[in-house]
């Protein structure tokens, strides 16, 4: 390594170029890439980057925060949205190559959205997704 080039973080997986715009538009190029049947059915759900978790760690790729379709009530106009968080530093630490860190997104995309559909971590673990 030479003195002009800095040491990735070891943190970020050698992936030390992935800024939060970049991770975001990644994001949305994988989203852009879901089944239509799967995005389609979304409604008043927010996509959200951040660097981490509220806690800091690196353990979290991503978190649904809302209530699922099958657990709804009554819900209607004027309800918050829900949001889909990814968090960039998990995702640049447990990758090594821009691809892995595609798929990863892709993945963590597909793991949220089965929560707004409602299905846990067990089933998702029993489909391949968790």
């Amino acid at each position: 390594m030479s003195e002009a080039e800095p040491a990735a973080d070891a943190a970020d997986g050698g992936l030390g170029g992935i800024d939060a715009e970049e991770f975001e538009r990644l994001v949305v190029d994988e989203l852009d890439l879901l089944p239509d049947d799967m995005v389609e059915g979304l409604d008043n759900v927010v996509f959200v980057t951040e660097d981490r978790p509220e806690d800091g760690s690196l353990d979290l790729l991503g978190l649904y925060d809302g209530v699922a379709l099958t657990e709804r009530g009554q819900y209607g106009f004027g309800e918050l949205p829900d949001r889909i968080i990814l968090y960039r530093e998990p995702h640049v630490a447990s990758c090594d190559s821009l691809d892995e860190l595609k798929d990863q997104i892709h993945i963590t995309l597909v793991h949220e959205i089965a929560h707004y559909y409602g299905i846990d971590d067990h089933q998702l673990h029993e489909l391949g997704w968790a």
